[in-house]
């Protein structure tokens, strides 16, 4: 049986929190070995409302950390792979704190076992089975729009920059190619332009994704901008861009701190 690791980033995700612990209940679980929570520096109640889910529950072998300093969404994840593979995972699931995707669409998947023909699966809103519940039509054709743009600069089909909810295979993690990629909240199109640079084998998984109560933290405008500076420069030197530090702070090792754990131990 693989080792897979969910991973949760959480930044004031209060409202949502306890809803995505529930998503792992059930069958899922037989197939998640253990689970943790990077919160990003949160200002609400998010911290003590997972820790309250937790104590509910300690059959969910869970840790809850927090970072040392805003490593905002990349650095999050940069602390989540470096975890999957200091601590031998085979796999690692990004599945986002605010409640919009949904982990049981990976069910059929991890029953299949299909993955291990990946280096990744990455969760598309956008592909033939997905379905949007409260994704309003002008988000979908932006987001469409910047689908379209990504293929044509990376010369390979892009179905979703980002949705929150994808599977890694951690030995392709291991060459730390993402070490300098951006921190910022769009540190996942970037991972997107390195899975076509390193020719990646990919899969666009269709899944349910839905908005009530979330709040998004990205900003359309400067969204827009970056991503338009990101693809220029890879058009015209993917090498060179790639390689390139593309952090606005420099952060050697990635750690965060343990703040509370489920004590039993977790499934092998």
């Amino acid at each position: 049986m693989d080792k897979i690791l969910v991973f949760i980033p959480m930044y004031n995700c209060e409202n949502q929190i306890a809803r995505v612990l529930a998503q792992l209940e059930g069958e899922i679980r037989n197939y998640i070995s253990e689970v943790i929570i990077v919160n990003n520096r949160s200002t609400d109640n998010s911290v003590e409302n997972a820790i309250a889910y937790a104590k509910e529950h300690p059959d969910l072998p869970l840790k809850i950390m927090t970072n040392p300093d805003n490593y905002w969404l990349g650095g999050s994840h940069k602390v989540a792979f470096k975890y999957a593979i200091d601590n031998d995972f085979d796999y690692v699931i990004t599945l986002h704190g605010d409640d919009q995707g949904r982990i049981t669409d990976f069910l059929d998947l991890l029953k299949s076992k299909e993955y291990r023909n990946y280096d990744c699966c990455l969760g598309s809103r956008f592909a033939k089975g997905s379905k949007l519940i409260g994704y309003s039509k002008i988000r979908i054709f932006g987001n469409h729009c910047f689908n379209a743009w990504f293929t044509i600069a990376a010369r390979k089909r892009v179905n979703d920059l980002g949705s929150g909810l994808n599977m890694y295979k951690v030995e392709t993690l291991k060459s730390d190619y993402y070490h300098k990629f951006p921190d910022a909240l769009y540190f996942n199109a970037v991972m997107v332009l390195g899975h076509c640079y390193y020719n990646h084998k990919v899969w666009y998984y269709p899944i349910t994704w839905r908005e009530d109560d979330q709040i998004s933290n990205m900003k359309f405008m400067s969204l827009t901008t970056a991503f338009f500076k990101m693809t220029f420069k890879y058009m015209f030197g993917r090498k060179k861009y790639i390689k390139s530090e593309m952090r606005d702070k420099i952060v050697d090792v990635y750690n965060s701190d343990v703040v509370y754990e489920n004590k039993q131990k977790s499934i092998e």
